[in-house]
């Protein structure tokens, strides 16, 4: 679907040509490579990166482990999966502001390269993602990108980020296994990585709290200056990229004086020779590099792509020198022996496509596409449209293989496979089918650069559907035993579509919704409720989309997972208030609950009075309008004989110890120290005959079996002895934490403030989370 004016405005807006032509400028002062390495979307070393790429001209690259699929999610309510590929999108849009070519190891959302939530040892992280695996995939990323230089962002030491850790170590051993002939894991060329350094800062803050300092520095890459055209610092220009992230609340604005410089430890190098600054014993030109058999043409290159740096901002000048820097350089590549193409090769490849991209750009031809819709099954067709200017100039469709062209229609084959919404490589400048190939001839010369159509769409499977809900349960101790279930999307249109029930299950059916009724004696666990199309198995298709990224969809099997729980409800009315990114709501109003949600609301005397119990959510007091303003009146509604819960805030989210609850309660930090990543970790009544774990339900072993991720974070620290912890848990080889359920009276009512992650738990339909909900909301005895 195309843009509408106003994104196309936006777009233009934030790239006016003479910026988006001096970084293309810039990419063409050194063949030095530089390969950040991370284990999440977020963690490359943005403003670093920033400087050595537009300062430096230093081609950078990011290698990651996961989709970040553990994280956090602050625009909306997507997890796992979905938020694996959410962070994906954001982290591309993250790498278009840095010009940052990006590889992941982590290949599909079944990978066993996954954030599977924190965690405190590279050891265990490894054993989890499967070492051997890990260190394959590693060692395909360096031997297709051939970088000089990798720089882990972390360091591997106690108190850091167990995945951090896992990338880190691994990144000591793939030097070595990349360049050995020996390694059967991976099939490409073997490359040598030149140098190996690690950060010299501390990697604490917030999250992370390192137990050892950081090496000591060898060199320092110099930030704080700023870039001659735009007049940005290198701090703006990596907050330029790090708001992508927006899922992970990044972004934020640096002053100037602000700016920090970045030391780097020298762990190993194979140049030789002092080590006095980052491209110490490096080729730093096209002119440095060794190829005997071509050093003529590699200097002449080198001194019209120079010519062209000073040229700018004329335009026309460029063009002619960056053409016959072109013509030089293929001169060079058509002599290369064997031993100089395997050495420099790739830089000479990546120099010709930087090239090219220079003189489209001050030639001023403007390309762009656009599919008419962005969601496509096999067997449709669609109409494409191509703006260029001038009309002369060469436009070539690149279509993937099942898709086909006629006149301005594209039709998929009806053998296509659905869109990967984990491609494993995205490099800017350089998109994967469909995009457009774009030819010139200036001065004899011939340059192909490629761009990507505006929004590139979505091929979902053939048969297939959106489910709403794809997961729901069943309170066994409540009277509804019903689950309506609703089909949008389905496809191909007009199939026969049928959800396929548990014996005894009764169903009926109009049009694409279900209604099916359960026995009355249904018994706990987990069900599942197959879809199928035209008498087969179908797909569901979550699509996934915020405004300003491009649409990706998950793909699973269709089906519904019910949780039968027998969960006994108080006799309360709730009030939820939310900040958008949990579905507490939700789930008490499908186990029973008489909840309502206030999030919208105004939160005035007579809207409380209404309710025995309110709820707030994760983050609420950050994302909720006037939350803050109107906990005064909300704790003297609890004093009056309400129940107030809130579930767990980081310390940033406008909590306030000594204002937000009704008596002063801590948040910790840094968040490592303050949760328990054990998801099976050990439980310990601190207050065992405390009625918020007997009434109504009685809380036993099994309600803290079966947990996913964790048991919970942001942990309380510190707090007024009006509030008694209820249970204590801890991490292997930890001390105990006492800060994940806490209850305090509060005049006639009381407060329960809670860590343990129960909004996931209920997601992920796990039973003890929704007993052990029921019972936070009752009223004080």
């Amino acid at each position: 679907m195309p843009l509408t004016d106003k994104d196309r405005i936006a777009r233009d807006q934030s790239a006016p040509r003479i910026v988006v032509l001096w970084k293309a400028l810039t990419a063409l002062k050194s063949v030095v490579s530089f390969m950040n390495t991370g284990a999440h979307p977020d963690d490359e070393t943005s403003a670093m990166l920033a400087a050595l790429r537009f300062r430096d001209g230093i081609d950078i690259s990011y290698a990651c482990s996961t989709r970040g699929e553990g994280g956090q999610n602050d625009i909306g309510t997507e997890t796992t999966h979905a938020l694996g590929i959410l962070r994906t999108v954001e982290m591309e849009a993250a790498c278009d502001q840095l010009d940052l070519r990006m590889y992941w190891l982590s290949e599909s959302p079944d990978d066993t390269i996954f954030d599977f939530g924190f965690s405190k040892s590279g050891k265990e992280t490894l054993a989890k993602w499967d070492r051997a695996r890990t260190l394959a995939r590693f060692v395909h990323i360096i031997r297709r990108e051939r970088p000089d230089i990798i720089c882990p962002t972390f360091l591997d030491i106690p108190g850091q980020h167990g995945h951090h850790r896992a990338m880190t170590e691994a990144a000591h051993t793939v030097m070595d296994l990349a360049a050995d002939p020996a390694y059967s894991d991976c099939d490409l060329p073997v490359w040598e990585v030149k140098k190996l350094y690690l950060p010299a800062w501390s990697g604490a803050g917030q999250a992370y709290d390192d137990d050892l300092p950081p090496p000591p520095a060898t060199l320092t890459i110099k930030a704080m200056d700023e870039d001659p055209v735009t007049g940005w610092s290198f701090a703006r220009m990596g907050q330029q990229s790090r708001v992508r992230h927006a899922t992970q609340a990044m972004g934020r604005w640096v002053n100037r004086g602000e700016e920090t410089d970045f030391p780097l430890h020298l762990v190993r190098s194979r140049t030789g020779g002092p080590d006095t600054g980052l491209t110490s014993g490096l080729a730093l030109t096209l002119g440095d590099l060794s190829a005997p058999e071509a050093t003529e043409h590699l200097a002449n290159a080198q001194q019209n792509i120079d010519a062209a740096i000073v040229a700018f901002p004329n335009q026309s000048e460029i063009v002619k020198r960056a053409a016959l820097a072109l013509t030089a350089l293929d001169r060079a590549r058509a002599i290369l022996g064997k031993d100089s193409e395997d050495a420099i090769g790739h830089k000479l490849d990546r120099k010709r496509s930087q090239l090219g991209t220079v003189i489209r750009i001050a030639a001023g031809v403007a390309v762009t596409g656009a599919f008419e819709r962005n969601i496509l099954r096999p067997s449709e067709s669609v109409g494409i449209r191509i703006d260029r200017h001038p009309a002369t100039v060469e436009v070539s469709p690149v279509l993937p293989a099942g898709w086909s062209l006629n006149g301005s229609t594209v039709t998929i084959d009806e053998a296509t496979y659905p869109s990967n919404p984990y491609p494993d490589t995205y490099l800017p400048g350089e998109p994967e089918a469909p995009c457009l190939e774009v030819t010139l001839k200036t001065m004899g010369t011939h340059s192909t650069t490629r761009v990507p159509f505006e929004t590139a769409p979505v091929i979902i499977p053939a048969r297939s559907a959106t489910l709403t809900p794809g997961e729901d349960v069943i309170n066994s101790a409540a009277e509804n035993r019903t689950i309506m279930v609703r089909l949008d999307d389905v496809g191909p249109a007009g199939a026969d579509a049928t959800l396929q029930a548990p014996e005894g299950w009764a169903v009926s059916q109009a049009g694409h919704v279900f209604s099916l009724e359960a026995p009355s004696d249904v018994s706990p666990g987990i069900y599942t409720l197959a879809l199928e199309i035209d008498g087969a198995p179908a797909r569901s298709v979550q699509r996934i989309q915020h405004h300003g990224l491009p649409p990706r969809a998950l793909i699973r099997p269709a089906e519904v997972r019910v949780r039968v729980v027998e969960a006994k409800l108080p006799d309360v009315k709730v009030g939820y208030i939310g900040g958008g990114n949990d579905r507490v709501a939700h789930w008490l109003d499908r186990i029973g609950a008489d909840v309502t949600d206030l999030s919208k609301h105004q939160l005035n005397d007579e809207t409380l009075a209404q309710f025995d119990t309110l709820v707030i959510g994760i983050f609420a007091m950050k994302f909720c309008p006037g939350l803050a303003k109107a906990m005064p009146r909300i704790h003297d509604w609890t004093r009056n004989g309400g129940t107030l819960v809130t579930l767990y805030h980081r310390p940033w989210d406008n909590w306030n110890p000594e204002a937000t609850p009704p008596h002063r309660l801590e948040i910790g930090q840094p968040s490592l120290r303050w949760r328990v990543t054990d998801e099976a970790a050990e439980v310990t009544l601190l207050e065992p005959e405390h009625s918020l774990l007997h009434m109504p339900n009685e809380i036993s072993e099994d309600d803290w079996a079966g947990w996913h991720k964790e048991r919970g974070l942001y942990f309380a620290k510190d707090w007024d002895p009006a509030y008694k912890p209820l249970i204590s848990m801890h991490d292997p080889d930890e001390a105990p934490l006492d800060g994940a359920l806490l209850v305090a009276d509060v005049g006639k009512g009381r407060h329960v403030h809670t860590s343990l992650i129960l909004h996931h738990q209920m997601e992920k339909l796990t039973p003890g989370a929704f007993r052990i909900m029921a019972n936070l909301l009752a009223r004080r005895n």
